[in-house]
């Protein structure tokens, strides 16, 4: 039965992806479509008001809309979130947030990371989650979607890089905007609550009075799934019965996090004019992601050993910090695409899953190319693919391409950089903070599921994921701040890095297809891309996997 739940979920996915992409080739291509009639007069009108001007960029410039727009974004959501003590829309009385809680969640949903060291009902009023959280929750994944077209211009040889502004514009009207209003009103329609109105009062069956949180949560868990955001309305985010209350909504939040992500390559081989192109892209990410899920799936269905030794039954395998509602198939499911979206959103306590059921969450945040969030994830699994067309061009002694571009030692040294940053921002930090009091004072447990908890803090940053172990005591000024500049790097450095290379790109000569070119599209390829992944990546994070989740998996044996 589990077998046939998470083959139908996926199946959809599949479905809904390939027709998907189809879409936001024609979308971002500006091909005139039919829904020009219905989106195009509201673009017009945005541009009329915003001034904007849909000239080509550079790749400089483009970069440039990309950071300037996001400062802006940034300082408004630190202000209104120092603010919202004394502003309105805060039925609750929620005081101002300090000012290092400010800079971390500003950045955290700044970036599309959604961390949360605060507790989402009771830190932000209703003002900050509309108008700091809900807000962000669409212009950062817009941003990652334009960066993302604008990368795969420069690789399929578009004429120009585009525009951000007109990029950014149309994720919104063309995409996000319309898929969150249905997804919000299935939601409503499954019981999640939408309303204005102060908390609730209820008298318990002892007579005693409780106060039950409510607000706008539909809309936002809309969002925060569609956009890869996570974060959430409640403190145990989708584990929450307000955000996430039956089977059928937990579907639906799969289903809308991985939707995006996993359209993508499809959207790249329609601009490349070769499917195959797309599947190959699809195929690599997604063998990444079944081999993760069965881990998952298999660690937490076998129980715990420790506790079956102890008497504890495991019939129904590892049901610690799960939900009943969901058990351990769509647990494991939700696990395995939450962070291979690095969406971020739980429904379930990763801090309680079994060691090698939490080193699952920690190795695609690690790779970041398993799917990834909206745009970006794409555009890590397209530096890898770049990468094993140099190394296979440098072992048969050939100049490499890709798709009729020279790859050269320019965007060989950029992509470089992007490769050699996430693993430094993860590790580097990681050992500060167990190598140092203010660091170590966090952590709950100090043995090797310690190492996993901070760990999985920094890669949950560096990747922009969010979701977190929860052991840790995270509202400190070294973790707000070390995690918050964590995740501007993590975010940034890809974005501009990767925009570079598409310039240099756009700037080359095509060259054209011989009998000796590597094919790109093809299962060989497929096989080198999985393997460059697995050497350059997954080796880097090996060491201090071994320190964390699989020793203390050794320890229960």
């Amino acid at each position: 039965m589990d077998f046939i739940q998470i083959s139908l979920v996926l199946a959809v996915l599949l479905v809904l992806a390939v027709p998907t992409g189809r879409y936001l080739a024609r979308a971002f291509s500006l091909e005139e479509t039919r829904l020009d009639r219905l989106f195009g007069g509201v673009e017009k009108g945005i541009y009329r008001l915003s001034g904007i001007r849909a000239a080509d960029m550079t790749w400089k410039q483009y970069a440039g809309a990309v950071l300037v727009s996001n400062l802006a974004m940034g300082a408004i959501a630190y202000v209104l979130l120092r603010l919202q003590g004394v502003l309105p829309g805060n039925p609750g009385g929620v005081a101002a947030m300090d000012p290092l809680l400010s800079f971390n969640t500003a950045v955290s949903f700044l970036t599309n990371t959604n961390l949360q060291h605060y507790s989402g009902e009771s830190g932000l009023s209703y003002l900050s989650q509309m108008m700091v959280v809900m807000y962000l929750m669409f212009t950062t994944p817009a941003t990652g979607i334009a960066v993302v077209m604008a990368f795969m211009r420069g690789l399929t040889g578009q004429r120009s890089i585009g525009n951000f502004y007109v990029d950014l514009v149309r994720a919104h009207t063309r995409l996000l905007l319309p898929l969150a209003v249905v997804v919000t009103l299935l939601l409503v329609a499954q019981g999640v609550p939408q309303t204005l109105e102060s908390t609730a009062t209820a008298t318990t069956l002892s007579g005693a009075e409780q106060q039950i949180a409510r607000g706008p949560v539909a809309s936002l868990v809309a969002i925060k799934h569609l956009g890869t955001n996570g974060g959430g309305f409640f403190g145990v985010n989708s584990a929450h019965p307000f955000e996430n209350p039956t089977p059928l909504t937990n579907v639906m939040e799969i289903l809308a996090m991985f939707l995006i992500p996993a359209a993508l390559p499809f959207t790249f081989g329609f601009l490349a004019k070769n499917r195959k192109q797309g599947w190959m892209i699809f195929g690599a990410m997604g063998l990444m992601f079944l081999a993760f899920l069965t881990l998952a799936y298999t660690s937490e269905a076998n129980g715990n050993p420790a506790l079956e030794r102890a008497g504890l039954s495991q019939a129904m395998g590892s049901m610690e910090g799960k939900e009943v509602r969901f058990g351990i198939a769509q647990s494991a499911l939700y696990t395995a695409v939450t962070t291979a979206a690095t969406t971020g959103a739980v429904n379930n306590m990763h801090d309680t899953l079994t060691p090698l059921g939490g080193l699952v969450p920690l190795g695609e945040m690690m790779l970041n190319c398993v799917f990834g969030g909206d745009g970006v994830g794409t555009v890590n699994i397209l530096m890898y693919a770049i990468l094993a067309v140099f190394i296979a061009g440098l072992m048969v002694g050939r100049t490499p391409e890709f798709l009729g571009r020279k790859i050269e030692g320019q965007e060989m040294k950029l992509i470089a950089i992007a490769i050699l940053v996430h693993p430094l921002i993860v590790l580097a930090p990681t050992a500060v903070a167990l190598a140092t009091e203010t660091g170590a004072a966090g952590i709950s447990n100090p043995g090797f599921h310690g190492v996993s908890q901070v760990l999985y803090e920094f890669a949950s940053s560096a990747a922009n994921n969010g979701s977190g172990f929860e052991g840790l005591s995270d509202n400190t000024p070294f973790w707000n701040v070390s995690t918050g500049l964590v995740m501007l790097f993590g975010r940034y450095v890809s974005i501009i890095v990767m925009l570079a290379v598409t310039g240099s790109l756009l700037a080359k000569t095509p060259v054209p297809e011989t009998m000796g070119t590597l094919r790109t599209d093809n299962s060989v390829f497929l096989v080198m891309l999985l393997a460059t992944v697995v050497i350059v990546g997954a080796l880097t994070f090996l060491p201090v996997l071994a320190l964390g989740p699989v020793a203390e998996w050794l320890t229960i044996r």
